[in-house]
Parts: C-alpha cells; sequence; structure tokens
C-alpha cells in the first residue's frame, strides 16, 4: 500500500503516517527503487490502534512502548493492565487540578460581584 492509501483507511493524514513511522510507532515501512514507501495493510491497524491508546489518554511514548510490549509477545490484560491505571491515575490527578482551578475562579468571580475584583486595579 502507498502511504496515501494507509492514511486514507486509518483516517489520519499523511504527515501523521509519517510521523508514526519516525516515532517507532510503525515499523519502518520498505521503499521501492523509486525511494515511495511502500506499507501492509497491517499497517492500517497498526495505526488505529495507536489512535485509540491516544484517546484513552496514552501519550505517544506510552503508546510506543504497549504496542512494543504487543509485537514481544507475551501481552495479557493483567500484565498490561498497569499501563491504563497510571493513565487514570493521571487523568484524575487533571480533574483535581481543573476543580481546584474551577473553586478559584469561583471565589474570584464572587469577589468581582461584590465589588472587590482582583482584575482591576484599586
Amino acid at each position: 500500500m502507498k502511504i496515501g492509501e494507509v492514511a486514507r483507511e486509518a483516517g489520519v493524514s499523511v504527515d501523521t503516517v509519517r510521523f508514526y513511522e519516525r516515532r517507532g510507532v510503525l515499523p519502518p515501512a520498505e521503499r521501492r527503487p523509486s525511494g515511495y514507501r511502500v506499507f501492509t495493510p497491517a499497517a492500517v491497524e497498526r495505526i488505529r490502534q495507536a489512535k485509540v491508546l491516544q484517546e484513552l489518554g496514552f501519550t505517544l511514548d506510552e503508546v510506543v512502548d504497549a504496542l512494543a510490549a504487543h509485537d514481544a509477545g507475551g501481552a495479557t490484560c493483567d500484565s498490561e493492565r498497569w499501563r491504563l491505571e497510571a493513565v487514570a491515575d493521571r487523568i484524575d490527578a487533571r480533574i483535581a487540578d481543573l476543580v481546584r482551578a474551577r473553586h478559584a475562579v469561583l471565589r474570584t468571580l464572587e469577589d468581582c460581584r461584590a465589588g472587590r475584583c482582583p482584575l482591576v486595579p484599586s
């Protein structure tokens, strides 16, 4: 498959396919004598897997590591669960930060409504 076909089938841009190849999400593609990349249909599924992991909150480095563990064989739900737990912990921390920020904004808004707006110098 040509890179454009892979991108279209996977629902990403050609630049994303190139980026994923550079970052190790995809194995290096074979090259024709003309220099054009040639991918197998497995590249489409690999990109789809990477997108699912990213949508779950995995960083690109975590995606690469998880796919490498899968490629090495022996990866199971039990052996890989820690990855999802780490993502959930990170999301929980972000939610807590957002809740704190929201509370601070609401307190400031109350001050503004009471004529004590800290955004306007006295």
